[in-house]
């Protein structure tokens, strides 16, 4: 590829990013979808999220929860990512058929408002790692200044996505590779600390959680599916620069469903090992980092905290993508740095990590809708067939033009999804358990569910599919 078609790729990409990626523009294949992918699934805030199922799980129920909810979950969930590669675009292009242009408006913003709080705990964590490995010289660094240093992983990752998908793809190339290697080493250090048995044989202590045993697995379940939902909307945009459907079907897959528990389980493990080494539960995995590996700790809070950086580089393109379809006429350059102020913000505050289960069941609660609607509609309804044209609103192809921008089927099944499961199901602002209906579908999982079926019913009303499926006239791209 010359240097002036990379440019104007670049270009178009970061720039211009609701530009369908045509087939002889993309360069992911498997393997660096996978790797891609991977920054995402083994950041930082894994090994919080094991940690997180720890507390409430024992050692066999953190395997089911963590590689069940975690994982083969996503094998439906992930299915809409074909129409990603087939068509060029991502989802949130899609979704003006489902919410209209102005819902996809709001509700982009939204979600990524809320996505950004991980990002946050990502660069707490950077801060953390660099105090950690100052600590080990005899610096001692006041926390002030470390939420100061935080930032800076923010500052960094946001450099590396104004110089595009390129870049991201070598930053992934390098840091996944490394970091994934330093899991397994971490990974089997842990059962070098603490003999497996003592580990098999651990138990959550649940009387001081004020929960009671189906309650406490609902919880950690709970936790996993939110984990997976909280991202999954901005994860169906790098599917677009995929070449085949089946390699960003799999990578993305791959990356999900199968590195991210193997981290959240690596997190799970070393904080059981970090409780009964020590007898003190610990949540934050540069601090477990520290004190049960000090033969590579140095090595591993030094991956974990540049790690982030480029966790920072992929969400910031990938999630500065999705506002852009919702704010077509903002520059992408203007929305990276907008939202490094946001996140730099989130991060000084140090609010999201201290409240980590809550945010990401906030998070999940307003996409588990969404997922739920997009399955529906994509899979069910339009069986994997929509009008391109009539996405982008050219003449004369008018099918995803509602009154006043907005969907209304769409808009009113999420909101009255939000609504039931707030006040009938489970309270993730509170951590209210409201109903048996969460220990059965978890509260998430049960948005997701109550939003499919309510778009499926409302869809089978004659006049509200007529609308729906007017596209039919208007396919060219099987």
């Amino acid at each position: 590829m010359s240097k002036q078609t990379m440019a104007e790729y670049v270009n178009q990409e970061t720039i211009f990013g609701l530009v369908p990626v045509k087939k002889s523009e993309r360069q992911y294949g498997f393997w660096d979808t996978l790797l891609v992918t991977s920054g995402f699934a083994i950041a930082t805030w894994c090994y919080s999220q094991g940690a997180l199922s720890a507390g409430y799980l024992d050692f066999p129920q953190l395997i089911i929860v963590t590689f069940a909810m975690g994982g083969l979950f996503l094998a439906i969930e992930c299915l809409p990512v074909i129409f990603a590669v087939r068509y060029g675009i991502d989802l949130w292009v899609y979704l003006r058929a489902v919410l209209g242009v102005n819902g996809v408006k709001v509700f982009a913003t939204v979600v990524i408002l809320g996505n950004w709080f991980w990002y946050a705990v990502a660069a707490n964590m950077f801060g953390s790692s660099i105090a950690q490995i100052c600590a080990g010289f005899g610096l001692v660094i006041p926390p002030d200044v470390v939420n100061w240093i935080s930032v800076i992983s923010v500052i960094g990752g946001s450099l590396i996505a104004l110089a595009g998908p390129g870049a991201i793809k070598w930053t992934s190339r390098i840091m996944v590779t490394a970091l994934i290697a330093i899991g397994v080493i971490v990974f089997a250090l842990c059962f070098t600390i603490v003999p497996f048995s003592d580990i098999a044989s651990y138990k959550p202590d649940l009387a001081s959680l004020d929960v009671d045993a189906a309650q406490a697995y609902a919880l950690a379940a709970e936790g996993m599916v939110a984990f997976s939902f909280s991202w999954s909307t901005q994860a169906i945009v790098l599917p677009r620069l995929c070449r085949t459907e089946r390699a960003g079907y799999w990578g993305t897959f791959a990356g999900y469903a199968v590195v991210a528990p193997f981290f959240v389980f690596i997190g799970g493990i070393m904080a059981i090992v970090m409780y009964v080494s020590t007898g003190v539960y610990v949540s934050d995995p540069t601090v477990m980092l520290a004190t049960l590996g000090p033969s590579v700790a140095l090595l591993s809070l030094m991956l974990v905290a540049f790690a982030n950086i480029g966790t920072q580089a992929v969400g910031s393109y990938v999630n500065d993508l999705v506002l852009k379809a919702a704010w077509p006429k903002v520059s992408y350059r203007t929305l990276v740095w907008l939202s490094c102020i946001y996140v730099s913000v989130l991060t000084l505050s140090g609010e999201v990590t201290a409240n980590f289960g809550q945010f990401i069941s906030i998070a999940a609660y307003i996409q588990g809708p969404i997922i739920g609607i997009m399955f529906v509609d994509y899979i069910i309804l339009r069986r994997r067939r929509f009008s391109l044209k009539a996405l982008y609103f050219q003449k004369g192809h008018d099918a995803y033009r509602f009154p006043g921008g907005v969907n209304w089927v769409g808009v009113a099944c999420i909101l009255v999804t939000l609504a039931v499961a707030l006040i009938f199901v489970y309270n993730p602002i509170t951590g209210a358990i409201k109903s048996p209906l969460f220990c059965v579908f978890t509260g998430s999982g049960f948005t997701a569910l109550l939003g499919g079926v309510l778009y499926y019913a409302l869809t089978k009303i004659p006049s509200i599919r007529a609308v729906a499926l007017r596209d039919r006239d208007d396919l060219e791209i099987a």
